[in-house]
């Protein structure tokens, strides 16, 4: 049950933020060349005749072949194909486009694909570099200092959720005025507090003015460039960056969000969902749970696992919603096959208990819904809420609470 609760803490932490816009690793890289960051040259091969053209332009003493998808651990992933590893390190242009084959249409699984993993579209060929040193820099908007901060760390390359656990000396977090760029002096203490020495400092200081110019500019929540490395040749480059964007300023970053591929990637309910402005997450159970709010949906999650059951997924409905939505989100829940039985567990506050029960009731009727479905309510105008799912004369379990409704759920599996 913890790790259940661990999994679905990131997703949803993630869900509410409503900032979904996923970027490929060269189209983030693209990104931060055009702000002129140092990044290490790169070229895309996808398949097409132009692939011999575009690798014989591009000399290199040595090549790093990427597989392109949304999820990490592809350099230990396996290839439906049986060709191992994502990324492969070579001195041969002949082998770059011999390894771009056997990558190029199969699907890579790694620990954070489904099972079936990812079709590779695309193969990034980018410049080896001799990395003598990893740091990590991160800028991102945070809620405690009202706006922008920097955060940077000499010891880079690793998760920094552990630096910061094991070694809180090596964290420097620095507030950022959005309005004016960060001052010399907090540049050069910051590169110093990176460990960079001699002309690297004014080296780093100037990339790291260079990010945050790109940070205001694209409307960033956060960039993370991890590592933040320096080579053997005195160089400060942006070796992996991770770019995430405020959704609000789509109208005014058209480009940017026209690059979003996560439709291609995600589990197209999630997809779905977030066009009616619903929150879900695929989980492997049997029990469908239709929740307003992140809390209570762990909750039910919880409660649903200690009578013996598995939930299906995380649907929260969130608090404006309307009885199509309703509709919609059991369509999302009906279109998983392994879900057996559906919970609905909503506390009205925001909410109207009457619109979720009519919700309800049209569901099960356009749909012709042939599994178990308990609801509890409680709340804003849940009278009339009962009285409507009474009145429906459809095969709906009612309960007085939560874990009387999530011993029905699991009950009605039998």
């Amino acid at each position: 049950m913890l790790s259940i609760r661990q999994n679905l803490f990131k997703k949803v932490n993630s869900l509410q933020q409503i900032r979904n816009l996923n970027l490929l690793e060269f189209q983030s890289k693209d990104l931060l060349q055009k702000y002129n960051v140092a990044i290490q040259q790169f070229q895309i091969l996808d398949s097409s005749n132009n692939d011999k053209t575009v690798l014989e332009k591009f000399d290199c003493p040595e090549y790093v072949v990427k597989a392109q998808i949304l999820a990490g651990g592809r350099g230990k992933g396996v290839f439906d194909n049986g060709f191992k590893g994502g990324v492969h390190i070579t001195t041969s242009k002949e082998e770059v486009l011999n390894l771009s084959k056997k990558m190029i249409g199969n699907r890579l699984i790694t620990k954070q694909t489904p099972k079936s993993g990812i079709t590779v579209k695309k193969v990034m060929v980018a410049r080896s570099v001799n990395i003598v040193r990893e740091t990590y820099l991160c800028i991102l908007l945070d809620r405690e200092h009202n706006g922008p901060v920097l955060i940077a760390s000499p010891a880079g390359g690793v998760d920094i959720e552990t630096v910061a656990e094991e070694t809180p000396e090596k964290i420097k977090t620095v507030p950022l005025n959005i309005d004016q760029p960060i001052p010399e002096q907090t540049l050069m203490e910051v590169a110093k507090f990176l460990d960079f020495k001699g002309a690297a400092i004014k080296t780093c200081a100037a990339e790291i003015q260079k990010l945050y110019t790109l940070f205001k500019a694209v409307d960033a929540v956060q960039i993370e460039i991890n590592p933040f490395a320096e080579t053997d040749k005195g160089e400060v480059i942006s070796v992996d960056a991770k770019l995430n964007f405020d959704d609000n300023a789509e109208f005014r970053q058209k480009e940017i969000f026209s690059m979003d591929i996560s439709e291609e990637e995600s589990d197209h309910r999630e997809v779905e969902a977030t066009k009616y402005n619903l929150n879900y997450v695929g989980m492997d159970g049997n029990i469908g749970c239709l929740v307003n709010g992140a809390g209570l949906a762990m909750a039910t999650m919880d409660i649903i696992k200690l009578n013996g059951g598995d939930p299906a997924n995380f649907l929260d409905v969130g608090g404006g919603v309307k009885e199509e939505q309703v509709l919609k989100a059991f369509q999302i829940l009906t279109s998983d096959p392994k879900v057996k039985s559906i919970l609905v567990n909503v506390f009205g506050g925001i909410v109207n208990c009457a619109t979720i029960a009519n919700g309800v009731v049209t569901a099960s009727k356009v749909l012709n819904l042939n599994v178990p479905l308990v609801v509890r309510l409680e709340g804003t105008n849940v009278t009339e809420a009962r009285k409507i799912l009474k009145d429906s004369g459809l095969a709906i379990q009612t309960a007085s609470d939560l874990d009387d409704a999530a011993q029905k759920a699991v009950n009605a599996l039998q």
